[in-house]
Parts: C-alpha cells; structure tokens; sequence
C-alpha cells in the first residue's frame, strides 16, 4: 500500500516541519525591516507630548517669577525645556515646522518660545505632520494658554 497512488497525496510531517520553519525564519528577517512608522495615534501622543512641555515652562515662569524660554530646532525635530532642560525629540517621520515671532518684547526670539510671569507668551505655532495627518500645538500670544488643533490636510 506504501507505493500505490493514494498514498502519494500528502505531505509528510517532515515536510512540513521544514516549510514552516522556512516561513518563520523568512518573517522574522523581514518584519522588524516593514516599519509601519509614526501612526496617526502616536502623532497625536507627539503633540501632546510637545504641550505638556510647554505647560511646564509656562508653569515654571509663573512659578518662579522669571522669564522661560523653550528652544526649538525645527531642522532636528527638538525642543528642549527652559525650566528643566528636557529634550523632546519628535520621531524622525515627522514634519515639525515653527512659527514663531521674530522678535518677543524687543529682542530676538531665536526660535523659542517665552513664557513671562505673568502667565503670557510672545507665542508661536508648532505643526506636526505625517502623511495626510496634521496636528497644530499653539501658543497664544496674549494668554500663554497652550491648545491642540487638527488641522485639515491641503
């Protein structure tokens, strides 16, 4: 029965040890390579992320009484805080642009962002975007309050 016609039409468990190991090592070598990159969710966290910061440095001025100053480097995706000196790094598949003014209370603002004790801001605008994913952190000049807007891709 072992050399007849029906005994031809499988596989053998050998066989198909061997595939599926086969498939596996495949996948394993291929799927860390198949980054999906930063989701809409995760540039959503960026944004928030990014706020919070900001929150912090306004606190820290009012706080302290003293002015705060938050860095931004548009070109290397990087805010550092003025009050404790983190530093946010915005993923690497993500366009941050700036908005800021060119000069806050009669100085130049070198691209940053300064919080007055008073609680108020020269402001600026920080635009997050991946794909057709839009997400704005503003900073109101007048109050210094800090809110996040999803913006309509063009």
């Amino acid at each position: 029965m072992r050399n007849s016609p029906e005994a031809q039409n499988g596989f053998t468990l050998l066989e198909m040890v061997c595939v599926l190991s086969i498939v596996a090592m495949l996948v394993g070598i291929l799927l860390p390579r198949l980054s999906p990159g930063t989701s809409r969710p995760r540039l959503e966290a960026s944004a928030l992320e990014i706020a919070s910061l900001l929150k912090i440095d306004r606190n820290a001025a009012v706080k302290s009484g003293m002015r705060v100053l938050t860095r931004i480097d548009a070109s290397t995706r990087r805010l550092q805080s003025g009050s404790n000196g983190s530093v946010l790094v915005v993923p690497d598949d993500v366009t941050l642009d700036a908005l800021l003014p060119r000069d806050c209370e009669g100085r130049p603002a070198l691209s940053t962002i300064s919080f007055f004790p008073s609680g108020f801001s020269c402001g600026g605008t920080l635009r997050l975007s991946r794909l057709n994913t839009v997400y704005e952190v503003r900073v109101n000049w007048l109050t210094g309050g800090i809110e996040i807007v999803r913006v309509p891709a063009v």
